[in-house]
């Protein structure tokens, strides 16, 4: 027997969230999801209470080099991405003392030596910024050399992280 489409499902959303670009919501149809994190970092952030969240992928972990680049696309690097995603967090009512925290990303995908270190300055440059914020309880999946892919319900708080040979269920409860 088949069953109905309940109205969650007929009414579901996804939101892509791009290479340096971030996104909030409140709307439990809403999935924020996004793709291929290699070197970047894959933020995720929801607050259990009011049912809101948002995620962050960011690809630098400093604007200096870039300062008009991060006036107009502030995603693109963690000093002026995850600001901002803290801002837009709180104008959804998202209350920081809750948010629940996930990082995904920072690996060194391309085989050989990695001379830049991208994956490890992203990641540092982050875990700076949630210290300096009093974020210490986060849970994360990073390094190595594999792309990850992020996909966050809002209406379940439910984390999926897709790996090249499996997905991670992680709930940000």
């Amino acid at each position: 027997m088949v069953s109905s489409p309940t109205l969650t499902k007929v009414f579901a959303q996804r939101i892509v969230v791009g290479v340096a670009e971030f996104a909030v919501a409140s709307s439990p149809q809403v999935t924020l999801s996004t793709f291929a994190l290699g070197s970047c970092i894959g933020v995720a952030a929801y607050d259990p209470e009011t049912q809101a969240g948002g995620l962050l992928h960011l690809i630098l972990p400093d604007s200096s080099s870039s300062p008009a680049k991060a006036r107009r696309q502030p995603g693109m690097f963690a000093d002026t991405g995850l600001p901002a995603l803290f801002a837009a967090l709180d104008g959804v009512h998202a209350d920081r003392s809750r948010l629940r925290l996930f990082i995904a990303g920072g690996a060194s995908p391309l085989a050989g030596s990695d001379l830049f270190k991208l994956g490890e300055r992203n990641l540092a440059a982050v875990l700076r910024f949630l210290e300096a914020e009093g974020c210490h309880q986060f849970s994360c999946q990073v390094g190595g050399t594999i792309n990850r892919t992020l996909h966050l319900n809002i209406g379940t708080g439910q984390l999926a992280i897709k790996l090249p040979d499996r997905t991670l269920d992680f709930a940000l409860l």
